[in-house]
C-alpha cells in the first residue's frame, strides 16, 4: 500500500494538480513536475546508497530543511513557483513516507 501511495503521489497527484489548476498549459506544467523528480539524484551521493529506512527528509543535502525553505521562498516569485510547488510535493510526499516508515522499520 505504501509504493500505490508513493508513486500516485509522486505521478498521479501532480497530474491531477496540472490538470485542475494550469489547464491550458497542463502538459508542460506536469512534465516540469516530473523533471522535479531529478532531486532524488542526490540520493547518488548517500553511503550506503539505498538504505529502506533512511528517511531522505533531512537527511539528502536536496532534501534538507535549508533547502525545503529555498522551495517555499521559491514559491513567491512567477519564474520559479511551478519547479517549486513540484519540489514541495516531492518532499510532502517523501515526508509522507517517512511517517509511514516510522511504524515500518
Amino acid at each position: 500500500m505504501q509504493q500505490l501511495v508513493h508513486y500516485f503521489l509522486h505521478l498521479g497527484f501532480p497530474f491531477i494538480i496540472a490538470f485542475i489548476f494550469f489547464r491550458k498549459k497542463a502538459g508542460l506544467v506536469y512534465f516540469i513536475f516530473l523533471l522535479t523528480m531529478l532531486v532524488d539524484l542526490d540520493h547518488l551521493v548517500a553511503v550506503p546508497l539505498f538504505d529502506p529506512c533512511r528517511c531522505s527528509i533531512g537527511f539528502h543535502p536536496l532534501h534538507s530543511y535549508y533547502a525545503i525553505g529555498v522551495y517555499i521562498i521559491m514559491l513567491f516569485f512567477p519564474r520559479t513557483r511551478i519547479i517549486a510547488l513540484g519540489l514541495l510535493m516531492h518532499m510532502a510526499t517523501d515526508a509522507i513516507d517517512c511517517s509511514w516508515m516510522q511504524v515500518n522499520c
